[in-house]
């Protein structure tokens, strides 16, 4: 009880979370249960001393040099020469390339900052009301997340042992199933505002734009790929997807030269410095816990609840939800997740089932106020207040939680692909 009231008071006070979690831990593990400092600082370096965890910063980099390497546009342009014919098909054209750019970076912030800031402007000049278009891609950027690779799935992967390779191939339908439905709902909410569509249907747009983007779609083929194949892990496929955009952005589109890498490496190094910061103070509050028995209380609480896994999973669902609001996606996943881990091999659920529902989850709660960082990458990025973008995509999130219902309770969704791979 301490060390919530601790963390709790402390982001009351608006202190950073990374922070909160750290002075939480620390008075709890060092001054109420003894544990001598040593001890401590080892869990801290041992957390990040992970060679999965060393794609996250790599997909990271890639994803940055993505943003002003001309791919975003390349891909938006293709798929808007397939889908922007369509009655709305400008908001259909963001859902589609959030979920092309996600199959690439892996970060639904980096989603949101390369998709938003060419299809916000582009949805506005054609009459969409401008929260509708920022919502669209707020909501629809937790795609970044959600299909592989995604940083979320690597996270979860390094604290369980459950297979990344295996999280990724199970992502692959979740994923597909959440775009197409969000388009076919945006689809009919355009339909009902009258909102125009982007383009004429031709084949020769088709042809052109797809021949312009081949080498930006030939990076998921590539990356995804060789994971699939045993070619290379996940790490390795991180470095190998940030040296092929390096080449591709610098030497074939031309949008970056050599001299803006600095400011990209120091760019990248701020934020994945952040977040390793956030998962080795959560590691710590893990181990905290861990020492407590919180893990085996909660536990024997929801078990004493029922003994049914359909009302557990929702229960889970429910308290991933509501967390998602609250912390940041890395740091809800290294708290949550060591916690509910036990409860789920209890119960005798999939591992990476789990692992995919846990990150879509967590996805969504980088749209959904208080704090969701996509609605803050997007308001900043137009000027359009938190609360009317979260409105505009009100619609979407509801469609997200109904996919995410269902797959909880159809594992065969998440697990087909990964036990045909066995």
């Amino acid at each position: 009880m301490l060390f919530f009231a601790l963390l709790f008071g402390l982001l009351f006070l608006s202190v950073p979370v990374g922070f909160s979690l750290g002075i939480a831990a620390s008075v709890c593990v060092f001054f109420v249960l003894g544990v001598p400092l040593e001890a401590g600082m080892q869990r801290v370096v041992v957390a990040t001393d992970s060679f999965t965890l060393l794609a996250v910063p790599l997909f990271m980099l890639a994803g940055n040099i993505m943003a002003g390497g001309g791919i975003a546009k390349r891909l938006i342009d293709f798929v808007d020469s397939l889908m922007g014919w369509m009655k709305g098909g400008l908001s259909m054209v963001s859902i589609a390339a959030s979920a092309c750019f996600g199959s690439i970076c892996g970060s639904s912030a980096a989603t949101a900052v390369a998709i938003g800031s060419i299809m916000i402007p582009g949805m506005k000049e054609k009459g969409y009301d401008e929260a509708y278009a920022a919502g669209v891609v707020a909501s629809s950027a937790p795609l970044g997340a959600i299909i592989p690779p995604s940083i979320i799935m690597i996270t979860y992967g390094t604290l369980t042992g459950v297979s990344v390779t295996a999280l990724f191939i199970g992502g692959i339908i979740p994923g597909i199933i959440i775009a197409t439905t969000m388009c076919v709902v945006s689809y009919f909410v355009c339909r009902k505002h009258s909102y125009a569509s982007g383009t004429v249907f031709s084949v020769k747009a088709v042809t052109v734009t797809a021949k312009r983007a081949t080498i930006s779609l030939m990076m998921p083929i590539i990356i995804l790929g060789g994971i699939y194949s045993g070619l290379f892990t996940p790490t390795e496929a991180a470095a190998v997807a940030t040296v092929y955009v390096m080449i591709i952005s610098i030497f074939v589109y031309k949008q970056i030269t050599i001299k803006d890498l600095p400011r990209i490496f120091i760019e990248t190094a701020q934020l994945s410095g952040g977040i390793m910061f956030l998962v080795s103070t959560a590691s710590l509050c893990g181990w905290t816990l861990a020492l407590g028995r919180v893990p085996q209380m909660v536990t024997e609480a929801m078990m004493s609840v029922s003994e049914s896994p359909i009302v557990i999973m929702l229960l889970m669902n429910i308290l991933l939800l509501l967390v998602g609001c609250f912390l940041d996606s890395i740091a809800a996943m290294v708290i949550l997740i060591p916690i509910l881990f036990p409860l789920i091999q209890a119960y005798g659920i999939d591992p990476v089932h789990f692992g995919i529902i846990a990150s879509i989850n967590i996805a969504i709660g980088t749209f959904t106020p208080p704090f969701g960082v996509n609605l803050f990458v997007t308001s900043g990025m137009t000027g359009i207040p938190v609360e009317k973008i979260a409105r505009g995509g009100m619609m979407l999130l509801v469609v997200m939680i109904i996919d995410l219902l269902v797959m909880s309770y159809i594992p065969a969704i998440t697990t087909f692909l990964p036990n045909l791979m066995n």
